[in-house]
């Protein structure tokens, strides 16, 4: 029976066990404190289904049990070998094969032409404004991050997405620009058609 790499929370989970046995509790604690359910979903029904699911395919085990006081008892799991393997193996592909994500933002740019010129820059304006109020977030989180001494490599994912938010928000000023003046490609047509 082969792993199918489809869930990015079984990755995330590998990579927690990879650093200590943890219960499935701890291990969503922990990834909120790295605020790492801003890139990777995470919900308890699904973290405990990818659990049994790693487990069932031998890439964790259960190491121990633990019991304090009234709670009920937590299992405890560490990674495997396999696991290891499979953790490094997936790593290695993600980071180094691109692979086709079907955004939703570019769907809907891609029929931007199906609104009229003032309305789709009104639209673009507004996603323009939410970028930018997610950059600050971003900055302001990663000014936190960082004081708080944590290294750079610890959340690196956030530098990456902040480079990808000021990139796009680099293209809607674009945009709005170019069919404000009219000189997006194609604009006198796309105007005439919505006359």
């Amino acid at each position: 029976m082969t792993f199918k790499r489809t869930n990015p929370l079984a990755l995330a989970v590998l990579a927690l066990l990879a650093e200590r046995p943890m219960h499935p509790y701890e291990m969503a604690q922990t990834m909120r404190e790295r605020h790492q359910e801003e890139v990777i979903k995470l919900n308890y029904g699904s973290l405990y289904t990818v659990v049994e699911s790693l487990h069932r395919h031998e890439l964790i085990t259960a190491s121990a049990v633990q019991k304090a006081g009234n709670r009920p008892e937590r299992t405890v799991y560490a990674i495997t070998e396999p696991g290891t393997a499979e953790l490094h193996s997936w790593l290695r592909a993600l980071i180094a094969e691109p692979a086709r994500e079907y955004r939703q933002f570019e769907a809907g740019i891609s029929m931007v032409g199906l609104l009229p010129p003032a309305e789709a820059l009104e639209v673009v304006q507004r996603r323009s404004e939410a970028v930018g109020e997610q950059l600050t977030a971003l900055a302001v989180l990663l000014e936190r991050l960082a004081g708080m001494g944590l290294p750079q490599i610890a959340w690196i994912e956030l530098d990456y997405r902040m480079a990808v938010l000021r990139a796009e928000r680099e293209w809607l000023l674009w945009f709005t620009t170019a069919t404000r003046e009219g000189t997006v490609g194609g604009y006198d047509t796309w105007e005439e058609r919505h006359r």
